[in-house]
């Protein structure tokens, strides 16, 4: 181990031993769950483990509340997600439902596919969704967006740009 990580993880071996029941705690009151809450912990600080380096850092639960509460609307995001599919899921005829290993890869990808929509202005997005999801004509779009044709080919090429190469 490198010198830099040595300090790394003593930093956050100390910060665990001084802040990890308190986060398990505010995570606690915000989820009602006491196992949620120390999975979300343990993600905290193995977050942290994954940084290079720490900055200095004069209040330590600031940063660990900001790492969880990411981690906590990652979770939410999922959770919506997953339930929206399984709702559209349920709806499918019982020969079409993929398999349980299916349905995790499907879901993963629509989790990861939404984080990257996610940083898009409305619009783009909006236009995006109509085209691939609801298969309207670009022109159609447009007038349904109050925008011009060129515009809604110009954001849609931008999601798929976003969806393919981020």
């Amino acid at each position: 181990m490198v010198r830099s990580e040595f300090a790394l993880h003593a930093q956050v071996d100390a910060w665990y031993a001084d802040h990890h029941g308190w986060l398990q705690g505010w995570l606690r009151r915000r989820l009602g769950d006491s196992f949620g809450a120390a999975d979300l912990a343990h993600d905290t600080f193995v977050r942290l483990l994954a940084k290079e380096a720490l900055p200095a850092i004069r209040e330590p639960r600031a940063l660990l509340t900001t790492i969880a509460h990411g981690l906590l609307l990652n979770q939410r995001r999922h959770q919506r997600i997953e339930a929206a599919y399984l709702e559209a899921l349920a709806l499918q005829p019982e020969p079409l439902a993929p398999s349980p290993e299916e349905r995790a890869l499907l879901i993963e990808a629509l989790v990861e596919l939404d984080r990257r929509l996610d940083g898009l202005p409305t619009p783009v997005r909006q236009a995006f969704l109509l085209s691939q999801l609801d298969g309207l004509p670009q022109a159609e779009i447009a007038a349904q967006l109050g925008l011009s044709v060129p515009t809604v080919k110009r954001y849609v090429a931008r999601a798929l740009m976003q969806c393919c190469f981020a």
